[in-house]
């Protein structure tokens, strides 16, 4: 809070005492800077003064869209718990689940009903780490899109003191250790020596480990959806479209990460051609104008990023009741169960030119590295 008010001052001083100008529009910007040496950062993209009261609603996608574009069951289903590994801490986290639960008719989630827990990185209720507003807006998108994907399943999110290598490892060491079958990490790093240390700690037998393959486009790969045991996901963007069958139409989302790995050997499961070692993404679902509400920046906003993907895939797999037994494997022997993304890209500098048009940065028809095998259709692919 302390950085927000900062921040507010500052441009308030700036503004001065001249006549006022004409208004610019908002900005979009990441809502995590660039991370220092052996840190992580945070794979969410929000407009700072495109909030809407709670009395206007919601603007982007919500979780009667995604249920209707990706066909998901109605009723009830398992109580999975998903865990979510997050940097610092998000003090109205709990109020704002409720917020977006209560606009979707979903069941409350709380911690007086045993559905919502928040702990530190060791596991304890407190004391909680400082506050970072770019970090909460980004957990407060990982419980939304969990809670979209599986209303059912229980929410652990356990907050690491900083979004170094070290401190977001124990985060995901404490989520399996406090039952959570599924874990959603929706931040990344360039892949490398420093961050490889690490990757232990992202595979647990019997936990599914779900990571954001990025938000910027094709690159190098990122950890740790670069780790082989790790479901990668990658980025789409949506629309509705009365036209088709489908009633939508989905395609790659501009800024979705892709990659082809420097360090990490090619799965036994992956055989794609031009990357002779693990590529990125393996599945994909919409990253792009996801609706959330923000109590830190002032009520509902637009949010973008795999970092929106990636928890509702991790929710899929625990509303899928094989969370845990499922593996990054399992979605390229069911590939044909999920929907094809065949157009777009993710090359922000023009389309496709920078992979010289090859399905490692433009979508077509089978496995590419932006969007994977696909999207949700249904849950049977999990």
């Amino acid at each position: 809070m302390v950085r927000l008010l900062i921040a507010v001052c500052a441009a308030a001083a700036a503004v001065g005492t001249s006549a006022p100008a004409a208004a610019a529009a908002p900005v979009a910007r990441a809502a995590c800077p660039d991370p220092g040496p052996g840190q992580l950062r945070c794979l969410t993209t929000y407009t700072p003064g495109a909030t809407r009261a709670l009395a206007d609603g919601p603007v982007g996608w919500g979780a009667d869209d995604l249920a209707s574009a990706y066909r998901l069951p109605a009723g009830a289903g398992p109580d999975t718990v998903v865990g979510i590994s997050i940097a610092y801490d998000a003090p109205n986290l709990e109020a704002d689940l409720a917020t977006y639960r209560a606009q979707y008719g979903l069941p409350p989630c709380t911690t007086a009903n045993g559905c919502f827990r928040k702990v530190n990185q060791q596991g304890a209720a407190a004391p909680l780490p400082t506050v970072d507003i770019g970090w909460a807006i980004e957990s407060t998108l990982d419980v939304s899109m969990v809670s979209a994907a599986c209303p059912s399943c229980r929410i652990l999110v356990v907050e690491g003191n900083t979004p170094g290598f070290a401190d977001l490892a124990e985060t995901e060491d404490t989520a399996v250790r406090l039952g959570a079958k599924v874990v959603s990490n929706s931040y990344g790093a360039r892949e490398g020596g420093a961050s490889l240390a690490y990757a232990s700690h992202y595979q647990h037998p019997g936990v599914t480990v779900v990571a954001a393959s990025g938000d910027s486009g094709f690159t190098a790969a990122s950890y740790p959806a670069v780790l082989a045991a790790t479901v990668a996901v990658g980025g789409t963007s949506l629309a509705r479209d009365p036209d088709s069958a489908r009633g939508w139409a989905e395609w790659a989302w501009e800024y979705g990460g892709s990659g082809c790995s420097a360090y990490i050997a090619k799965p036994k499961w992956q055989h794609d051609t031009h990357c002779g070692k693990r590529t990125v993404a393996d599945v994909s679902a919409v990253a792009d104008s996801l609706a959330i509400h923000s109590t830190d920046v002032g009520g509902w906003l637009p949010v973008s990023g795999t970092s929106a993907s990636a928890p509702f895939v991790a929710g899929l797999y625990g509303r899928s009741g094989r969370a845990g037994v499922a593996q990054p494997a399992d979605l390229y022997a069911h590939a044909s169960q999920f929907v094809d993304v065949t157009t777009g890209h993710n090359d922000p500098s023009g389309a496709g030119k920078k992979c010289g048009g090859d399905y490692l940065c433009v979508a077509g028809p089978g496995y590419d590295a932006p969007t994977g095998v696909g999207v949700p259709n249904g849950l049977s692919g999990f």
